[in-house]
Formats: C-alpha cells, sequence, structure tokens
C-alpha cells in the first residue's frame, strides 16, 4: 500500500473546492456538529455527576453512610458502641435518641424530628452540625441547635426559650397528656435542603433518656462514618449480635431517588449521542459527494494500478480527519466550558431548590472514555460506507463516458 500517495489525496481532498463549495461546507459543518457534540455529552455528563455527588453529600448530612438499628429493644447499647470503637478504629460512631416533637414559641406552632446525640461524636460525623456546634459557646443538657428554616419559622434568638411537647403520653388525672420540656434554642444549622432546615434539631442525649425515660446507656441507633460503606456494611454485619441488631446502608435508604438519577443520566448520554450521530450524517453525505465528483480521479488510480484497499483507505481516512479532527476540538470546548462555569458565575442555581447555589460540575473518567469511544466508533461507522462505495466504480464506464 502507497502511503505517500493516499496521504497525498487526503491532503489534496481536505483542501476547499471552489468548484465544488457545498463539499467542503458540508465537511466543515461536520466537524463543527461532532464538536458541539462532543462538548455538549461532556458538559451534560459533567453536570450530572455533579448534581449526583452533590445529592448525595447533602443527603449523607441526615442519612449517613451507615446507620445501625435495633431489631430488640435495648440491643443498641454503649456496649455495642464501644466493641464496635475498638474493632472499627477506622470508622466514626454517633448514638443517638429520636422523636417527632411539637415547637411552640409564643404563638407560633411547628412540628419537627428531635435527635439525642453526643455532640463530639456527631461533630465527626456531620459537618453542618459541626459548624453549628462550633459556634455555640456552650451546648448543655437541654440547649437546642436547629435547622435554619425552624429558627425563621418560629422567629427565634439566641438563648429563646421553647417549648417541646413529645408524642409520648404521660398520666394526668383520668387523661393523658403529652410530654413538654422547655428547650433554650442556642443556634441553627444550614444544610441547603428545605425539608432538612425546617424540621431537624439537635439536642443532647442525657435530655432525651430523661424525657422519655429510657436506660443511661441505650439508644435508638447508631451512625456511621466510612469511606467505603458498601464493603464495610459487611463487616460490621459480622460484627452485629444474629437477629438482635441489624444495619442499613445509605443507598438502600434512597436507592430509589439514585437509581432514577442514574437511569436519567444513561437517557440524557444516549439521546446527546444522537447529536453526534446526527453530525456524523454529514460525514457520509460530505464524502459521498467527494466520491461522486471524484469519479474521474478515481477510476484514473484504479486504471494506474491503485488497489480497491489503497482507494478505501483514502476515503476512511479523509472521514477519520474531519471525524477525529472534531472530536478532539469537542474535547477541548467541552473543558473550557466546565472551567467558565466552575471559575464564574454564569450560571447560579436557586439553593432551596437544587441544594446549592453553583452548578455542581464533576466529570468521571469512565464516562470521558465513554463519550470518546461512542464518538469514534461512529465517525468509523460513518467513514467506512462511503470509502466502500468509492471502490465499487466502474472503471471502463467512467473512462469511456467522462
Amino acid at each position: 500500500m502507497n502511503k505517500d500517495l493516499i496521504n497525498f489525496i487526503v491532503k489534496k481532498y481536505l483542501r476547499y473546492d471552489n468548484k465544488n463549495p457545498f463539499i467542503s461546507i458540508s465537511a466543515i459543518l461536520a466537524f463543527i456538529g461532532v464538536s458541539i457534540g462532543v462538548m455538549v455529552l461532556i458538559v451534560a455528563m459533567a453536570i450530572m455527576n455533579g448534581t449526583s455527588k452533590e445529592f448525595a453529600d447533602k443527603l449523607f448530612t441526615m442519612n449517613y453512610p451507615l446507620t445501625i438499628f435495633p431489631q430488640v429493644e435495648g440491643s443498641v447499647n454503649k456496649n455495642l458502641l464501644n466493641k464496635l470503637e475498638k474493632q472499627f478504629p477506622n470508622m466514626q460512631f454517633s448514638p443517638y435518641i429520636s422523636s417527632q416533637v411539637m415547637l411552640q414559641s409564643n404563638n407560633e406552632m411547628s412540628g419537627g424530628m428531635l435527635f439525642g446525640i453526643n455532640p463530639k461524636k456527631e461533630a465527626k460525623i456531620n459537618k453542618i452540625f459541626k459548624k453549628a456546634y462550633d459556634k455555640n459557646i456552650r451546648f448543655d443538657k437541654y440547649d437546642l441547635i436547629a435547622g435554619s428554616g425552624i429558627k425563621e419559622n418560629m422567629s427565634l434568638f439566641e438563648n429563646q426559650k421553647i417549648t417541646l411537647y413529645f408524642t409520648t403520653l404521660n398520666p394526668s388525672g383520668f387523661s393523658l397528656l403529652p410530654k413538654m420540656k422547655r428547650f433554650i434554642y442556642t443556634s441553627s444549622f444550614k444544610s441547603g435542603l428545605t425539608s432538612y432546615d425546617s424540621a431537624y434539631m439537635y439536642t443532647t442525649l442525657e435530655a432525651m433518656q430523661t424525657i422519655l425515660k429510657k436506660p443511661k446507656d441505650s439508644y435508638d441507633g447508631i451512625h456511621v462514618y466510612t469511606n467505603d460503606a458498601m464493603k464495610d456494611i459487611e463487616e460490621i454485619k459480622k460484627a452485629l449480635p444474629l437477629f438482635a441488631v441489624g444495619v442499613v446502608g445509605w443507598w438502600q435508604q434512597n436507592g430509589n431517588l439514585f437509581s432514577a438519577m442514574q437511569l436519567e443520566k444513561q437517557a440524557l448520554f444516549i439521546v446527546l449521542m444522537l447529536i453526534i450521530l446526527i453530525a456524523s450524517l454529514n460525514i457520509i453525505s460530505s464524502l459521498l459527494m467527494t466520491v461522486m465528483s471524484r469519479r474521474k480521479e478515481i477510476a484514473l488510480l484504479l486504471s494506474m494500478g491503485a488497489s480497491s484497499a489503497e482507494i478505501k483507505s483514502i476515503f476512511l481516512r479523509l472521514g477519520i480527519v474531519i471525524g477525529i479532527g472534531g472530536i478532539l476540538f469537542g474535547i477541548v470546548l467541552g473543558f473550557l466550558s466546565i472551567y467558565i462555569l466552575q471559575n464564574f458565575d454564569i450560571i447560579t442555581l436557586p439553593a432551596d431548590v437544587y441544594a446549592t447555589s453553583k452548578l455542581p460540575l464533576d466529570l468521571e473518567v469512565l464516562d470521558f472514555i465513554y463519550i470518546v469511544t461512542g464518538s469514534v466508533f461512529i465517525v468509523l461507522a460513518s467513514s467506512y460506507y462511503p470509502a466502500l462505495k468509492a471502490t465499487k466504480i466502474d472503471v471502463l464506464d467512467v473512462l469511456r463516458n467522462e
């Protein structure tokens, strides 16, 4: 195969054709179309990944990587906590007691979920709580840290006393009355998710144990932070008392949400890949027009000894140059777009809706490989048919008539 001949003709056909400008324009449009398709795919996948990780990060604030819960009353206790902390020193554990409550401040009332926690242990695994806890001068037994939504709705101020009504009932004469207790509001946290900020509150374990009359060393559960929850959940299961204590992962608690986001990402990838497929039609049309306009030249090359493989290679390389060039330019545009979106406030999101005010972007290596691989496959497939068509020219017929 004469590589010098192939390269010479490819360079010749890539030049702007004054006699047939539509061929060159079609090639340019194919180049631009592939570039835009690749760029859009890169940016879209980065946004989908960034959004998924941002939601996962926010959900970890209140839905921890792993949660240990009792299947038998009293099975989650201080002895179990101490055992797990010794056995898994690379993990962080935070025991809790929870209860639904009603808040009353002046004439305002609201519902919420109150967690009794060990503040030092919770601060190690909950960065949102840690910010609010670090601002406090103190966090005594009946102190309260509430979400920013509760603070705004109830018009709370620091050191204000508020009344909490618990779902547990106290007998009073011939009736049952809900338990109530005065707490001191100290500070608020803001997670970025309205559903949490308007419902979640924190106090001490001691307060919850006293009010709900729970044993001092007994808990409703233990939140666990680990870097590899899917792997560590199996190790923790082995360390837990059989049938008495269970453990659940964040993906099991929020599986439907992340499955839907993953399905949406796959559907978006397929739809956007169609942009590149449509752009590749311009490659096919451009190469077919080149074949038709160069029929005489192709016939002469074949009559002078050029092989069908060389003719096929010429048009295959021509399509690859246009397509691969478009892919490389699209990659540059894609990364440039990500850089601009990350460093300049071009797009601002409402934080109460999307959990972040900044557009989250995170392109995974595997997604990038899929984009490049899919684009290259489409370009090769689009270039092959016109290249094959060029070898089917009837040399005698063309030379006789043209």
